[in-house]
């Protein structure tokens, strides 16, 4: 490492060890949110779409920390999945839609070994709280 810090191997090595995970998450930007290819020709429009997408990053990263820890639902070793696996074990699924009364309801065809841990996350997400507080903040 090359540093012009005047820090103790020790201090340098705390300093660094936050970003250590860093060129996972600009990768994961770039292939699974599609953050490669998103420049457009008018400035703001290109603004606009990497706030978009850096908005939907962070809200799935509140979905993995929050809900879809593994630790949590499973009890096995925490798993960090990206967005591609997510795609898959989450998101594309089949499914049909009934009427009940004057509810819709949304039968999703899931294989019976992933029913356990989809009910886990349902039952995890209904008892979620935010890590923040949002509170308006209104200038005069």
């Amino acid at each position: 490492m090359v540093t012009d810090m005047d820090l103790s191997a020790l201090e340098r090595w705390r300093l660094y060890r936050g970003r250590a995970d860093c060129e996972n998450r600009i990768k994961e930007l770039k292939y699974d949110f599609g953050g490669e290819s998103f420049n457009l020709k008018d400035f703001w429009s290109t603004e606009a779409a990497l706030l978009t997408i850096m908005l939907a990053y962070n809200l799935m990263s509140l979905f993995r920390q929050g809900i879809l820890r593994s630790d949590a639902v499973s009890g096995k070793p925490d798993v960090q999945h990206t967005l591609k696996t997510l795609r898959y074990k989450l998101f594309a699924k089949a499914g049909y839609i009934t009427d009940d009364g004057r509810k819709k309801i949304i039968n999703l065809a899931v294989a019976i070994r992933q029913r356990e841990w989809i009910e886990e996350l349902w039952n995890k997400s209904r008892s979620f709280d935010l890590p923040v507080k949002f509170t308006p903040f209104f200038s005069t």
